[in-house]
């Protein structure tokens, strides 16, 4: 039987997990995910889990959140004062911003605290330090 190598591209269907059972992703309601084995276009975990399974094999596998978005680091936190943000963006816990990195890069970052005078924004992403659970079946081999 067929099984998945480097430089496959893969078909997969999957459904991620949170370890409190919280699905955070699945592609069950649409097209499979398709990406290519040994080129790092989804997190390593995910990757080493597809390497050697067979088409039509369906498995669950926990990853850590070393071999996903790694942990959750304090200093990806940052306080800024209210007056930075232009003042025709409406600012809300929960909504993302972008901010321009020091190599002009975009950098996703979410409103996590608001006062009157600071806003507090987190450019970890919002998986980090989670343990994860993916359900995967791989569908199709190229």
């Amino acid at each position: 039987m067929t099984q998945a190598k480097s430089g496959d591209i893969v078909a997969i269907h999957y459904t991620g997990k949170l370890e409190d059972g919280t699905v955070f992703d699945s592609s069950r309601d649409r097209d499979p995910l398709e990406f290519a084995l040994g080129r790092g276009q989804v997190i390593p975990g995910f990757e080493s889990a597809v390497m050697g399974m067979s088409l039509g094999e369906s498995k669950t596998e926990v990853i850590s959140s070393e071999q996903a978005y790694g942990p959750y680091r304090d200093e990806m936190v940052m306080v800024v004062d209210r007056q930075q943000i232009p003042a025709d963006i409406p600012l809300e816990v929960g909504i993302q911003l972008q901010l321009q990195g020091p190599d002009g890069q975009a950098v996703p970052v979410l409103v996590s605290d608001l006062s009157e005078s600071d806003v507090t924004l987190d450019a970890n992403h919002p998986l980090a330090g989670e343990t994860l659970i993916f359900d995967i079946e791989l569908v199709g081999i190229q």
